[in-house]
């Protein structure tokens, strides 16, 4: 987890907002990436958080899309066979 803190912002300010945000997050099933805690005025901080993604690769092999932990042997092995095309002035 990523902690930025701009302005005058003490520590114990700090970990009690960490603390709440994390539960926070943790009672949807998320995970904090990075929490930014800014200094407004004397009397008020702004708090941005950014959850954490999981982002998992999508692969279509003989018309089934899925990922490829769940690939059997033969689809494995078609993944590995396959070449890859680059052409002149393709940014792909």
């Amino acid at each position: 987890m990523k902690i930025n803190v701009i302005g005058n912002v003490n520590k114990e300010e700090v970990d009690s907002i960490v603390k709440e945000e994390t539960e926070r997050l943790a009672a949807k099933g998320k995970e904090v990436a990075t929490i930014e805690i800014a200094e407004v005025s004397p009397e008020e901080l702004e708090v941005k958080i950014t959850a954490k993604s999981n982002i998992k690769r999508v692969r279509r092999i003989t018309g089934y899309l899925s990922t490829i932990d769940r690939f059997n042997d033969a689809k494995q092995d078609e993944l590995a066979d396959r070449v890859v095309h680059n052409f002149p002035g393709c940014r792909c």
